[in-house]
Parts: C-alpha cells; sequence; structure tokens
C-alpha cells in the first residue's frame, strides 16, 4: 500500500530515470491511477488550462469534482469498471481557413484519468523524444523550434515543409497499441488507454465510433501522437544518415588531369586563350 501512495512527483521522476535506458520495460504502471494524489495534481493542471470547466457529454464540469467523486472513480479504476464516456464533438474556427476543426470534450472524470496517463506517458517517452520535436512537448513550442533554427541551422537556405492530412484522425489503433508494447508490459494499463481510443463521441445526440486516431480535446491525445509519430522521426533520422556518406575518395586521375591542365595553361599562357579546341587537346596529349 505504502509503494502505491507513494507521492506522484517522485514516482514521475522515477519513471523518467529509468526510461533513459531504452531497453527497460515498465510493470506496474496500471496501480499509480489508484492514487487519489495523482488526481488532485492532475486537478491542478487541469484547471489552469483554457476552457477547464467546459462540460462534457455528463453535463458536469470540472469545478464540481470533489475527494467523494474521486474515491468513486478509483474504485471503478480499481474494479475495472471504469469506461470512458464518449466525447462531445463540438467545432471551432482553424486560423486561415474557412473549415472548422471537429473538437472532443471529454467528461470531467475522463479529463482527470486522461491527465494521470498523460503525466505517466510523459515520463517515460519524453526523455527519449528527438530534440527536433517541438510540438505538443512540456516547455516547447513554435517559438523553442525558430530559437533552434536561429541556433543551429546556420547557413541553411531552403527548408521542405510537409502537413500529414488529418494527422490526429488517421492513427491505426492496433498499430499504436503495439508501439506502446515495445516499453510498456502492463496490458491493464493498455487495456485502459484501449478504451480511451475507444470511446467514441456524441455528436447533435448520435454516438458515433471511433476506429481510429486519437480525438483532439482529449488530454492524451498530444503524447499519443508523439509516441506514433517518433517512428516518423527515427525513420527521417536513419534516412538522413543515409546520405551522409562524408567526405569522398578523392580520384587520382581526376587529380592528374587537372594538375596537368593547369601546368599546360601556365606554361602556355600567351597562347592559351586564342587556341582552338583541337590545339588545346594536342597541348594537352
Amino acid at each position: 500500500m505504502c509503494e502505491t501512495l507513494r507521492e506522484p512527483v517522485k514516482v514521475l521522476k522515477s519513471l523518467s530515470e529509468q526510461a533513459i535506458n531504452k531497453q527497460y520495460k515498465f510493470k506496474r504502471l496500471y496501480r499509480n491511477l489508484y492514487n487519489p494524489e495523482f488526481y488532485f495534481l492532475a486537478y491542478k493542471n487541469i484547471s489552469q488550462s483554457q476552457g477547464s470547466m467546459t462540460s462534457g457529454v455528463d453535463g458536469k464540469s470540472l469545478d464540481g469534482m470533489s475527494e467523494k467523486r474521486i474515491s468513486a472513480l478509483i474504485e471503478s479504476i480499481r474494479s475495472f469498471s471504469y469506461q470512458p464516456n464518449p466525447a462531445r464533438r463540438v467545432y471551432i474556427e482553424k486560423k486561415n481557413s474557412t473549415k472548422k476543426r471537429p473538437l472532443g470534450i471529454p467528461s470531467t472524470e475522463d479529463k482527470l484519468v486522461q491527465e494521470v496517463v498523460k503525466m505517466i506517458l510523459e515520463s517515460i517517452y519524453e526523455p527519449n523524444f528527438s530534440d527536433c520535436y517541438h510540438g505538443f512537448r512540456p516547455k516547447r513550442s513554435c517559438h523553442s523550434a525558430l530559437q533552434q533554427i536561429q541556433n543551429q541551422f546556420t547557413g541553411i537556405t531552403w527548408f521542405v515543409e510537409g502537413d500529414i492530412h488529418a494527422c490526429f484522425d488517421s492513427f491505426d489503433h492496433h498499430v499504436l497499441v503495439n508501439i506502446l508494447r515495445e516499453r510498456i508490459e502492463d496490458e491493464n494499463f493498455l487495456a485502459l488507454i484501449w478504451k480511451m481510443l475507444k470511446a467514441g463521441y456524441m455528436e447533435q445526440w448520435a454516438y458515433n465510433c471511433t476506429f481510429s486516431g486519437t480525438p483532439q480535446g482529449s488530454g492524451v491525445s498530444p503524447i499519443l501522437a508523439n509516441i506514433y509519430l517518433s517512428k516518423l522521426d527515427d525513420f527521417a533520422e536513419n534516412l538522413k544518415k543515409s546520405f551522409n556518406k562524408g567526405k569522398s575518395k578523392e580520384n587520382l586521375e581526376y587529380q592528374r588531369a587537372a594538375s596537368k591542365l593547369y601546368y599546360i595553361r601556365r606554361k602556355n599562357r600567351a597562347n592559351w586563350e586564342n587556341w582552338n579546341e583541337q590545339q588545346r587537346k594536342e597541348a594537352l596529349r
């Protein structure tokens, strides 16, 4: 019991330290969701964000959260009866576009569980993410990306820009969970994430299943997206290495020809510019 009720900050720090070893497999993560202190920390994190008091399909807001509700939530987690509610889908304006972006608003209890899972996943995966990765990461943003470009990309005159169409909606759930299994050996914890992925959403009072993707608006979606896309980072990094062959071996025949040309041009400096192509070839024989 004492192990279960360790301070969340210490637990997360320990996970981050273990994560440095890329061969380490994480077990018994699910039990951290029995700890009320994790939910208090989650409440603190969420309450500081914009839109934190927006209600989900249950009509409840974070403002009405209590220790009693957290205890009931933990009991459902412990008994494996917890089932995430479908998110309430709304649409928000997209910057520089007439189109709107779908956003899923989770219920209050789901927000708390998602935040706890997010903190655990970030502790495990953040230490090994690429330093060039700035999206949806703690203390990173467009500004930190531009700062890195200014400091490190000296002499660069062009960039390749890409966009993954419907990125959040396209992730294969099976592929995502298999990626998680590479580091996490806790089927209860993975089953909880699977429930989150399959929770679906409500739109105009109609329930819709989610067969792929991680819904925008879910607290756990950004870290899951980063874990999924880290494989793309690895692929790009390995592809880059295949082009970085280093300095090529010098061609001795080419060097001899270049030296001979330089010598003949110096020796015949007065006539070289006036000679035709045939005369130059004769001189180089």
